[in-house]
């Protein structure tokens, strides 16, 4: 169970929740993963009061499906699905990025290069989770400058619901090496002030990620004759 006990005792409710969702976002649960409340409890520390709300709150959004009375599990997108949610990530996460890069500090672009490299490392190591992880970190670490919050919080939602395919893109997207690309694009026009061009080289890489996650879903309906 790739979770950890919570550290403190306030809201642990909302706390759970914030902890599950970031996990969705990042990746770490692929689809079709079963998860029981016992289990995310017993991985959090908590009783099965807070984990049940943080996976009822997550089955609401749609980020989780329940397949049981105690037991969810993380959905397959179907073919429709990314089609709308891309639309939505270019349109917020869009805005996100040129706001946030707009108000950016001069060093951003330095911590972004740090980034990179963790990604580019783990990609040649065929780390493909921690590729996840830190490429979460990178789109965030732009648009957390926005200081929109129902805007992150709406981006994050739709995170959590396209977050565990993301999986599905390795490793071919490691090996043409789109996210390279076009978050180097990010760095480079982050550093010339061209704001605009940072928002095109996000929107380039939900729009590679969404024409490879097509394939890996028309691939899997096939082979299970969807």
């Amino acid at each position: 169970m790739d979770l950890e006990p919570l550290k403190k005792r306030a809201r642990l409710g909302d706390m759970a929740y914030e902890a599950m969702k970031d996990r969705l976002v990042r990746g770490a649960f692929e689809p079709g993963r079963k998860l029981t409340v016992r289990a995310v409890a017993e991985a959090l520390g908590v009783s099965s009061t807070p984990a049940r709300d943080a996976l009822n709150r997550l089955a609401a959004e749609g980020a989780l499906v329940y397949s049981g009375p105690k037991t969810v599990i993380v959905p397959y997108l179907t073919m429709e699905a990314p089609q709308e949610v891309t639309a939505m990530r270019l349109a917020l996460e869009g805005l996100a990025a040129e706001v946030g890069a707009a108000k950016a500090p001069v060093g951003l672009a330095d911590l972004l290069e740090e980034m990179q490299a963790k990604i580019i490392e783990a990609l040649e190591s065929r780390r493909y989770a921690e590729v996840l992880w830190t490429k979460k970190e990178f789109h965030f670490a732009v648009y957390g400058y926005c200081d929109m919050p129902y805007l992150l919080s709406t981006i994050e939602a739709l995170w959590s619901r396209v977050g565990p395919s993301f999986r599905d893109l390795y490793p071919e997207f490691a090996i043409q090496k789109h996210c390279v690309r076009n978050h180097q694009a990010v760095i480079e026009s982050l550093r010339e002030g061209d704001v605009g061009a940072v928002r095109a080289a996000f929107e380039n890489d939900i729009r590679d990620g969404y024409r490879h996650l097509k394939q890996a879903i028309r691939a899997r309906e096939e082979q299970v004759g969807v």
